[in-house]
């Protein structure tokens, strides 16, 4: 299956980390041809891909926000459920993991994507039903952050299982009154962060299965932060604790 990516870092990144076949490369006429363009060109002539220019509003047809950019290339790779857990191995580092459990919002789960990149996630996990997956709005959401990430759609509970029987702490984000202050809790060794859906939180059975719920501290007037939010927060806060 064929789809286009548009946007400039978008394109930039899939064209960077060489994981997608590409067929086409179309630039609208009269581009600046400054930054990434100059780089997303160099980087086609490397793979000897034509590039075509066209009248700007032929590419609106590909994609939003697409900068005048759009690249024709093959379906996101998923990756299996134990090169998330090599990749740890690969870094000879603890296993750094995130669940996200039913995130449907692409931009959302693009926020999500981009953070776990930038904090050296060696994989995300995704459920089968009820999630939005690795969609051209998704790669454009994450600014293609998602495009060195490696990311399985398996069934979650079996991949919780499987990942405390390599010996890693599930830590799921939950704001109720059984849940303790992050900061409590040891987030250096082997770890799982889940996130749970935009409205409900986690399902019950992901609930169940986590050895720690905890929550971001919260000082101000409102009561909860977006799912997108609090877990690149939670990210960030165990990459502060792995670093020391």
């Amino acid at each position: 299956m064929k789809e286009w990516i548009t946007g400039r870092n978008p394109v930039f990144e899939v064209l960077r980390a060489k994981r997608r076949h590409v067929f086409r490369l179309v630039l609208a006429k009269g581009i600046e041809r400054g930054g990434h363009v100059n780089d997303i060109i160099k980087l086609a002539q490397a793979r000897k891909l034509q590039i075509e220019e066209v009248p700007r509003n032929q590419i609106d047809s590909m994609g939003v926000n697409h900068q005048g950019v759009a690249l024709q290339a093959s379906a996101y790779p998923m990756a299996a459920m134990d090169e998330l857990i090599s990749e740890a191995g690969k870094r000879a580092e603890p296993l750094f993991v995130l669940i996200l459990d039913e995130i449907q919002d692409p931009q959302n789960l693009g926020t999500l994507f981009r953070s776990a990149e930038a904090v050296g996630i060696h994989g995300v996990v995704l459920p089968f039903r009820r999630t939005a997956s690795v969609t051209p709005a998704v790669v454009s959401a994450s600014s293609g952050a998602v495009e060195h990430l490696l990311i399985t759609q398996v069934n979650l509970a079996q991949a919780i299982e499987e990942l405390k029987a390599k010996g890693a702490w599930i830590v799921g984000l939950e704001g109720g009154a059984g849940s303790k202050p992050i900061e409590e809790v040891n987030l250096s060794g082997d770890l799982v962060i889940v996130v749970g859906s935009e409205g409900s939180g986690m399902r019950p059975l992901t609930r169940r299965l986590c050895d720690h719920l905890v929550r971001i501290p919260m000082r101000g007037q409102v009561d909860s932060l977006n799912a997108a939010v609090a877990g690149s927060v939670a990210l960030y806060l165990a990459l502060q604790t792995r670093q020391k």
